[in-house]
């Protein structure tokens, strides 16, 4: 089990690297940095605008965003 929480760690660390090199570049345009800010503070926020309760739609939701 601690290998693959070891591996997912290495996954997200490399994937949120390779986003943070891709969003300083100079021409990464407005509205892309815009999109991943809020995407990352809606993963982050503890409010959900969907919630979980709801059956399936309160996950997919979730999901659709994180790939």
């Amino acid at each position: 089990m601690w290998k693959r929480i070891a591996l997912l760690w290495t996954l997200v660390r490399t994937d949120a690297r390779r986003l943070w090199f891709a969003l300083r570049h100079p021409a990464a345009p407005g509205w892309l940095k815009i999109g991943a800010a809020l995407i990352v503070a809606y993963v982050i926020s503890p409010i959900d605008l969907v919630p979980d309760v709801l059956p399936i739609v309160g996950v997919v939701d979730d999901f659709v965003l994180v790939p």
